[in-house]
């Protein structure tokens, strides 16, 4: 059974104003810098003797070391969510919503706790996850407002 937790931030923007930011892939090292210190694109052709676009992956400079990233962004349901290939190959699945409320929106960002994690580990991951959505929250209000 995977042991998550959500950490959530408000924000004084719409959720479109957010995903606006959010899902430039490119402005990731301004707001997740607990996670991404440099970020480029690849396209990926599609495997031998398969059909289609390929996709697109996201090749990150992480504080873990060097990740692939492949996204998976609906901008009218606020959706970035995102899968983590980790240097040893390990696969990480990763939700973050922007949901709509009164005021503006919340971020929320679900945290799973890894197998081998420790308690004291999961939350630091917890914690750089707050900062960095309370980076992207002040972000898009200094944009948006």
């Amino acid at each position: 059974m995977l042991i998550t937790r959500d950490v959530r931030q408000s924000v004084a923007c719409s959720v479109a104003e957010v995903m606006a930011i959010a899902a430039d892939l490119r402005r990731l090292p301004e707001w997740a810098r607990g996670f991404a210190s440099g970020a480029e694109r690849v396209l990926r052709r599609p495997p031998e003797g398969e059909t289609g676009p390929g996709s697109e992956v996201w090749l990150i400079d992480a504080p873990f070391g060097h990740v692939e990233v492949e996204f998976s962004i609906d901008r009218e349901r606020g959706i970035l969510d995102h899968d983590v290939t980790m240097p040893d190959g390990e696969v990480v699945h990763n939700r973050l919503r922007v949901e709509p409320r009164v005021n503006g929106s919340e971020l929320v960002f679900t945290v799973p706790m890894q197998p081998g994690m420790t308690d004291e580990q999961w939350r630091a991951d917890a914690q750089a996850v707050a900062d960095d959505l309370r980076r992207l929250a002040q972000l898009c209000e200094s944009i948006h407002r």
